[in-house]
């Protein structure tokens, strides 16, 4: 597990950032598949907003509920059981069976509480995993707190998911 350091003071609107990893992407030949719950698609969206993007983007799952992550992703029972929705190992999952499924060379999975109902002691509003894994099996997955209103806290969690150091080859 990895808490962030990067600063989230100034990143780019999720589609800066998406413009910005489709250019790169496009420039290596290489794909991304998104595997999204608390963001509901805005990952996806912003990708598909940037011209050309149909070269590096070509699946995208929305998997809100626990039985969409299991029966689209593959996310085991066991894991959604014993962690939840909201966990290091789901999100890892979530990533890892978008990237299998798409045959893509990198995924991208969020899971979190968007408030401004559902939070817990162990996992507050604000509260979100993030996970990367690359075609190599490689995987790395960072959780966040930053309490904000539900769609400032969505927009920050696309352009964070987009903006990973760990998409560089």
């Amino acid at each position: 597990m990895a808490c962030s350091s990067r600063s989230l003071d100034h990143l780019p609107s999720p589609e800066e950032a998406a413009g910005f990893l489709v250019r790169r992407l496009a420039g290596q030949g290489r794909t991304i598949a998104t595997a999204e719950s608390c963001t509901g698609g805005l990952i996806a969206e912003s990708l598909t907003r940037i011209p050309g993007s149909s070269s590096v983007f070509g699946y995208g799952w929305v998997t809100y509920a626990n039985e969409a992550k299991h029966d689209l992703l593959g996310v085991p029972w066991d894991i959604l059981n014993e962690f939840g929705a909201v966990s290091e190992q789901t999100v890892c999952a979530m990533a890892s069976g978008a990237r299998l499924r798409a045959d893509a060379d990198f995924a991208v999975a969020v899971s979190g509480i968007a408030g401004p109902d559902g939070g817990s002691p162990g996992k507050p509003v604000g509260t979100v995993w993030i996970a990367w894994v690359r075609r190599d099996g490689s995987v790395h997955a960072e959780r966040l707190l930053h309490p904000l209103p539900r769609q400032e806290f969505r927009a920050m969690v696309a352009s964070y998911a987009l903006m990973s150091p760990f998409l560089d080859v």
